[in-house]
């Protein structure tokens, strides 16, 4: 067979795009009550034969069946049977060697992937799935990173010992810790936190964990498979392909019925090993290659997606879509997205946009890539330098902010502001404004960003890459206690927390989740990364200070502005060592919405060990939140001219508007 960079060249040539571009959109199976239909996009088959199974991993083929070309580099068959339950796979004959495959565009499939399965997805729907629909959007979008299995698994929470683990736990309200039927956990937690957006990590079929294996097998899942196909590992019968989809479905529509919208995490820059469907039907086409016949491996995982070239664009596209139209998904964290192109991320914005109205579908994702990447042509990559080009709902996890804030993810003893770095007060003012305020024009990342408004910045300090929050504190501050530890912790929530931008957190950040100071757990033993429900009560003071912030930040228009002249709103910004404070215009601007009580802030942030004076000018201002208690607002102490700011601590200040002034 053809090398590498010989599949490069030929797939570069002007005579393979304008012979094997297929612009249909049914590829994979389509099967309803009237029957049937396989097509495969294989353009340098010889032949294709489509082999039919009872069995999604045993077993000989019942059938098998000649496919015949229908142009632009298809194979196809169709049946007015409906073969709803029947496994398959292909026999491809390309440049003289014989391959076997799954379907790439599949949509169901039998254990760990290795054979695909025709589904009537209207069979799939849970009772009352065609009227779910996601809660209204709130005043700010906060998301909140959850893993499948990390979820419920851990006895703690209090879930069905069937369901632990699994995409079921999700559809039981109001678990408690340990059933006691006192201390919520599960989705019910949530709601009480406040977080109005549930992030689902990999869901898909992934290859790292053995769909037969032991419950107690673990990984974070991006490692893809089978891109349109729910992961089986969390399902309650793997070796049935609809019964993992008929789960997933559940999933989404309970967590939507108690009030959050979901997003999904997706992993289209690689796939879990070279030897994929992709390659088997078409080889490296949907893989990039240097000049020189090196492979790329932008991602550190293999291999490189290659989104530039069209039918990969169209996949990747197609496969969003999907998720969106098929699973109710509200939005998409794409991994590693320095590695896919600008026009085809800006072409995934617009199509959504068309289908569900302007930024109503989250976009965002890593602007980064892990090493060099070999894209072709003129395609620009997505990553931070290239924000500009960008649709300015087209967000960025801001690794700026992260780092100002508690110090480098990657050089995890190297403090930030919070615990104890100096000259990082310009990178707070900067954070303060999503990176895109007046104040930082003449800074040369600005420049380099080109930042357009908030809406294309993720504000956080932890995720599930690197260190916990906790864990990061621990590292910096080894001679710290943990009273320490949980005043900085809470520091680093109103910090960030009042910052312009999206805000994003991981699950468990708020209780002080801790992997035991390991910076990347994605195959440590579950027992190392569930969700530790019982921390969520024994912190429970850590938590509650999380629930304020949280109920605070949708009273504060100044501060989930998402426009690109919300920066405007922030003035009077002063720095000293250690101390960061500026003014926030809180006006609410739009009239549908519900003015807010406080029409003007001051906050300020101390990272010093000393306490620190502050002066308000004349008028009605009360307290909001401090370094103990995030909910004096609710029963807001008044102060004139002049207070005080704790030690490592922040405060919020409050200006009543001249309605609310008595």
């Amino acid at each position: 067979m053809k090398s590498a960079l010989e599949w490069k060249k030929y797939y570069l040539t002007p005579e393979f795009r304008e012979k094997y571009f297929y612009n249909g959109d049914d590829l994979g199976v389509s099967c309803t009550d009237s029957g049937t239909s396989f097509k495969l996009w294989s353009p340098s088959a010889d032949s294709v034969t489509l082999n039919l199974y009872q069995d999604g991993s045993e077993g000989e083929a019942f059938r098998r069946i000649m496919m015949s070309p229908a142009g632009s580099g298809v194979w196809s068959w169709g049946t007015e049977e409906c073969l709803h339950g029947v496994y398959y796979d292909y026999t491809l004959m390309i440049d003289g060697e014989v391959t076997e495959s799954a379907d790439p565009y599949a949509k169901a499939c039998g254990i760990n992937g290795r054979r695909s399965m025709a589904v009537n997805l209207r069979k799939t729907d849970p009772e009352g799935w065609q009227q779910d629909q996601a809660p209204r959007k709130g005043p700010e979008q906060i998301i909140y990173e959850l893993h499948v299995k990390e979820f419920s698994w851990d006895a703690s929470g209090g879930f069905p010992e069937e369901y632990r683990g699994k995409y079921k736990a999700f559809t039981c309200e109001n678990t408690t810790l340990y059933n006691d039927g006192i201390h919520p956990t599960g989705l019910k937690y949530l709601q009480d936190l406040g977080v109005n957006y549930i992030q689902i990590m990999p869901a898909y079929d992934y290859g790292s964990v053995d769909e037969a294996g032991r419950d107690t097998e673990f990984n974070w899942g991006y490692d893809p498979v089978n891109y349109n196909v729910p992961e089986g590992s969390y399902s309650t019968d793997p070796a049935r392909g609809e019964v993992r989809i008929r789960e997933m479905k559940e999933m989404i529509q309970s967590i939507h019925k108690q009030g959050f919208r979901v997003i999904m995490d997706v992993v289209y820059n690689h796939t879990y090993s070279l030897d994929s469907w992709f390659q088997r039907t078409a080889p490296w086409y949907f893989y990039r290659v240097f000049d020189d016949g090196r492979i790329s491996n932008g991602s550190a995982c293999g291999n490189d997606v290659a989104s530039e070239r069209e039918m990969c664009a169209k996949y990747i596209l197609e496969s969003v879509l999907y998720w969106t139209e098929e699973y109710h998904i509200d939005g998409f964290r794409f991994d590693l997205m320095g590695l896919l192109d600008v026009g085809l991320m800006n072409r995934i914005r617009r199509e959504l946009d068309e289908r569900y109205g302007k930024g109503e579908k989250l976009v965002f994702g890593e602007p980064w890539a892990a090493a060099e990447t070999a894209m072709e042509g003129d395609a620009v990559p997505a990553l931070k330098k290239n924000i500009a080009l960008l649709d300015e709902n087209i967000g960025m996890f801001c690794d700026d902010t992260r780092d100002a804030v508690k110090g480098s993810a990657l050089r995890i003893r190297r403090p930030g502001f919070i615990n104890g770095a100096e000259g990082k007060e310009d990178d707070i003012i900067r954070s303060v404004t999503a990176w895109c305020g007046p104040a930082e024009k003449n800074a040369s990342r600005q420049v380099s960003y080109g930042v357009k408004a908030p809406s294309q910045v993720i504000t956080y300090v932890s995720a599930h890459d690197n260190q916990t929050l906790w864990d990061k504190l621990a590292e910096t501050l080894p001679k710290a206690g943990e009273q320490e530890r949980m005043r900085l912790n809470r520091m680093a929530a109103a910090l960030y927390m009042t910052c312009q931008g999206t805000l994003f957190l991981l699950s468990g950040e708020e209780f002080g989740r801790t992997k035991d100071g390991m910076e990347d757990s994605f195959n440590a033993p579950i027992a190392l990364n569930r969700l530790d429900w019982k921390k969520a009560w024994d912190n429970r003071a850590l938590v509650e200070y999380y629930q304020g912030l949280i109920a605070l930040r949708s009273h504060l228009p100044g501060l989930c502005d998402k426009s690109a002249d919300a920066a405007e709103r922030i003035h009077d910004i002063s720095k000293s060592d250690g101390t960061v404070s500026f003014m926030l215009d809180n006006r609410t601007e739009d009239r549908a919405q519900e003015e807010s009580p406080w029409m003007k802030l001051k906050i300020i942030y101390n990272s010093s060990r000393m306490e620190k004076d502050v002066s308000v000018d004349d008028g009605d201002w009360v307290v909001l939140c401090d370094g103990e208690d995030s909910r004096l607002w609710q029963t807001p102490h008044r102060i004139r001219n002049h207070t005080r700011v704790c030690p490592q601590s922040v405060l919020v200040l409050g200006k009543l508007s001249d309605r609310k002034a008595v």
